[in-house]
């Protein structure tokens, strides 16, 4: 007689689970990626080495030789990615759908650990959508390059991706997106490192709107605007005693974009005026410009940085391509208390540059390319008065880049 209770009770299960999926459908898709690269010397590299930002400026040792000027390299499979499409039923006159992203790039102190990439749900209109949860941010946006290196153009290409509310319309030729964001993954730098306390004490989410004029396929032209603000301290400790304070800063940053598809050719490109963006991993962050002298409570100020790339690519089977980006600091709109007091990303570089130029074989499910990147960086002293680079010097690395993806 048990037996018969356990067999009814798993039919009952197994019909209220087929019941309540009856009306979803579910598309699961991803790949398994493998990443063998070289550098000629020590780089601003997150994730072990495979996100690759730009080279590290000298470190000398005793006898003046170069610390960094050390080679580098290794074999990943971390970035082995899986997710899931759901299709849900309707809800009054919208298309519900889900997606699930994740891959093994979450690294605790001693290995890696399977992370949340994307994960939200839609609700799609004639004309219309409202997307809850984290996906991409509005700034890495419908044109991004097409390379092989994880970072995607980073940090020329803004790369990021965050919890959002995010509505887009559409209309004819036009697309018009607005999006609210909070920070988990991808962090503001500040006082005391990289935190999401900097956007959370703030009570202000990033906040973008955006642009896009689509004409069939081919052609994509678009603009945005982009607001952070930051509460860096809520606490001060100034001559061994503490005061509360009231700290922000708030910038604005501007983006353009554009891009071709052919048949077979495509270009695209992205120019921005970014203030305080390091954390979609652009050159960026800020400074102390003010301090109050009976409580230590800090102003500040932003570093502007203009940030500009392009990509070339020709073919399907057989797939050349180039990327070309180039990054200037342009100082801060005030001046500083002091080069020391600055909080960012690579804020000592003047001027950076980097090619890439890839080449990959394209087989259905498949995909084999190398890639070869000389990046340059102008490092130097920051300018207290103005927040540019001065006196500065060139530091190279070579990189080489070998990669398999079987996707599904």
């Amino acid at each position: 007689m048990k037996h018969y209770y356990l067999l009814l009770s798993l039919i009952l299960t197994n019909t209220y689970s087929f019941a309540q999926k009856e009306n979803f459908s579910y598309k699961f898709y991803g790949f398994v990626r493998g990443d063998l690269f070289y550098n000629t010397r020590a780089n601003m590299a997150p994730v072990d080495g495979n996100f690759y930002l730009f080279p590290l400026n000298e470190s000398l040792d005793a006898n003046g030789k170069d610390l960094n000027a050390t080679p580098n390299g290794s074999f990943y499979t971390f970035t082995t990615r899986l997710g899931m499409d759901v299709q849900g039923p309707q809800i009054g006159t919208a298309r519900s759908s889900a997606k699930v992203e994740t891959d093994f790039g979450g690294f605790s102190a001693s290995t890696t650990m399977l992370r949340i990439r994307q994960a939200y749900v839609a609700l799609d209109w004639t004309r219309s959508q409202l997307l809850i949860g984290q996906t991409w941010h509005p700034l890495f946006g419908s044109v991004m390059p097409d390379m092989l290196n994880l970072s995607t153009g980073a940090p020329f290409q803004p790369f990021n991706r965050s919890p959002q509310i995010r509505y887009q319309y559409r209309k004819d030729k036009l697309k018009l997106t607005a999006s609210a964001l909070w920070q988990l993954q991808y962090l503001s730098s500040g006082p005391k490192g990289m935190s999401e306390d900097y956007i959370k004490n703030s009570c202000v989410p990033e906040l973008y709107a955006g642009a896009d004029f689509i004409s069939g396929k081919e052609w994509l032209v678009g603009a945005g605007i982009h607001l952070i603000s930051l509460t860096p301290r809520a606490v001060s400790e100034w001559n061994d005693k503490k005061y509360k304070v009231d700290e922000r800063m708030t910038t604005f940053s501007y983006e353009a974009h554009a891009r071709y598809t052919g048949e077979k050719f495509s270009i695209a490109a992205k120019t921005i005026m970014a203030s305080a963006l390091d954390q979609t991993a652009l050159l960026g962050g800020y400074g102390v410009k003010r301090v109050d002298a009976s409580t230590g409570e800090q102003e500040y100020t932003p570093f502007r940085h203009a940030t500009s790339w392009l990509n070339i690519t020709y073919g399907k089977k057989w797939k050349p391509g180039l990327f070309v980006g180039y990054t200037k600091n342009l100082g801060t709109n005030d001046p500083l208390v002091s080069a020391d007091k600055v909080y960012g990303l690579g804020l000592a570089i003047d001027q950076l540059l980097t090619f890439n130029a890839a080449f990959s074989y394209n087989l259905p499910n498949w995909l084999i390319g190398f890639e070869y990147c000389p990046a340059t960086a102008w490092y130097g002293q920051i300018c207290s008065a103005t927040g540019k680079v001065v006196n500065s010097q060139a530091v190279t690395n070579h990189r080489f880049l070998g990669m398999v993806m079987y996707y599904f």
